[in-house]
Formats: C-alpha cells, sequence, structure tokens
C-alpha cells in the first residue's frame, strides 16, 4: 500500500506528529517451550517500555538471546505480547492499518528460488495494496534503489547473500513504509553493499522514515543511528544518545561495559 492510500498522509496529520511512531508499555513476552515431561515458560523479557519517534534512525544492540528479534517481531506484528501494549502510531500492530505503515526486513529472508527478483517484489506489493501500473513501476524502481536491476533476469537460486539482503530491502521498501524495521541487515554483506545499505537508508532517513535496526555491527549503528537501545538478559540496560557515545570513547566501549559481566555492577 502507497503512503497516499493508507489513513496518514506522506506528511503526517497532527494527531500522529504528537505520538511516538513505536511504544512499548510495559511488554512482557513469554515463550512456551517444549521439555521432556511437559512445557515451561520462557519469558523474553518483562516491563519492557521505550518510544521510537517518529522520522528517528535508532539501533537496537545486544547480545544474542537478549531479546531484539522478539522486540521487531511484536512491532511487525508476527507475534503477541503477553502483557502490556504495543503500538504503532497509537494503534495495535495486529490491525492491518497499523501492519501497512511497516517494512520489515527479518534477519535471513528466504524467496522461491527460481523465480526472478521483479515477480517476486509484485508478489509482496500486491499483498500490501499496490496495483497496476503503479505496482510494476515501484518493482523496477525497488531493484534500482537496491542495485538489482543488473540481476533482475537471474533466477533468486543464483543470488550471493548479498544478493539476498539487497532483495530483502526492496521488498521492505516496496509499498514506502513510515517505519522500517531491520533485523540484522548488513550481516554477511561485503564493503561495496555495507556502504549501499547506509546510503539507502540515509535517505530513507532524509525522507521520514522512522527506522530500527538490529546489528552485531557496531561501527554500521555508529554511522547510521542517532540513539540505541542497548538490551541485556531481557531488560532496556541503558539508551545511548549519538552526542554521548561521540564523547564518551565511542559506542563499543559504552556497550560492552553495559553487557559484560565484568562492567559495572547493576
Amino acid at each position: 500500500m502507497s503512503r497516499n492510500s493508507v489513513c496518514f498522509s506522506a506528511a503526517g496529520t497532527a494527531a500522529e506528529n504528537d505520538i511516538p511512531a513505536i511504544s512499548f508499555h510495559n511488554v512482557e513476552k513469554k515463550y512456551k517451550i517444549n521439555r521432556l515431561f511437559g512445557t515451561a515458560e520462557l519469558t523474553a523479557f518483562k516491563d519492557l517500555s521505550f518510544d521510537i519517534m517518529k522520522g528517528e534512525t535508532a539501533g537496537l544492540l545486544g547480545l544474542n538471546g537478549a531479546g531484539k528479534t522478539t522486540i521487531m517481531k511484536l512491532i511487525a506484528g508476527l507475534i503477541f505480547c503477553n502483557e502490556g501494549k504495543v503500538e504503532i502510531f497509537g494503534k495495535s500492530p495486529l490491525k492491518p492499518e497499523a501492519k501497512s505503515l511497516i517494512g520489515f526486513l527479518p534477519e535471513l529472508p528466504y524467496f522461491p528460488p527460481n523465480e526472478k527478483p521483479l515477480n517476486v517484489l509484485k508478489y509482496y506489493g500486491k499483498l500490501s495494496g499496490l496495483k497496476e501500473p503503479y505496482l510494476s513501476a515501484r518493482a523496477n524502481e525497488a531493484l534500482e534503489i537496491t542495485g538489482l536491476k543488473p540481476n533482475q533476469e537471474k533466477k533468486i537460486g543464483q543470488f550471493s547473500k548479498g544478493m539476498l539482503q539487497r532483495l530483502g530491502l526492496a521488498q521492505a521498501l516496496m509499498h514506502k513504509p513510515k517505519i522500517l524495521i531491520l533485523d540484522e541487515p548488513v550481516s554477511g554483506l561485503d564493503p561495496i553493499a555495507i556502504r549501499d545499505f547506509r546510503n539507502i537508508l540515509s535517505a530513507e532517513a532524509a525522507n521520514g522514515t522512522t527506522i530500527l535496526l538490529s546489528s552485531h555491527s557496531i561501527s554500521e549503528v555508529e554511522k547510521i543511528c542517532g540513539r540505541v537501545l542497548i538490551m541485556k538478559n531481557g531488560r532496556l540496560a541503558r539508551t545511548v544518545q549519538k552526542e554521548d557515545w561521540e564523547k564518551d570513547g565511542g559506542l563499543e566501549e559504552i556497550f560492552i561495559n553495559e553487557v559484560s559481566d565484568k562492567g559495572r555492577e547493576k
């Protein structure tokens, strides 16, 4: 669905500008896991609260298992919380009008190997409510933006890891979402692809898109984000502004100090 066809205008209504793009209010998420003699509950996090403002580019850092991917799936409406409330511009992410505002790139995107990228993008565009002739034009534009145009005749099964990531970003951008959720977007990419991703995200941010990305590449997070949320053991350990890490020895030092068992006492 294009920005012009959703319930918010591209510039944003007064009500939209008054509320965060993403809000977590005392959120708890539990998973049931199978055990030999029954099931058990695993708490990913509880009492988690934070806001991401409209037009902000924010990072989500944490060691494996800290809850980053769970947060992103909650925002995308792929799972639901057990307690508390998640909101997308004041709406539940489970509602179609909230889902239409989000573009999501998972850590390991999958596409049918025998299809060509243009067909895949048109398929996802249709799911988002795009119609011809805009659908085909936007699919070609997404290929151009992400640098896949020279490979548009290849089958996806011939794609490298970097090309799959580019296609994943293209599908996330197809309907011009107001919010981009990116889970490890530069994982396994070469330096040229990383630079291209950085430039694409910078252009999206300049157009007012709200971006939340998770990455183990702290140097890239430093370059892209204006604020970072650091997760540790299912809780928000610290929120860091860009000016903080620029004057305090860099984001990596702050992050290691927060998540390391040898860091400061919690």
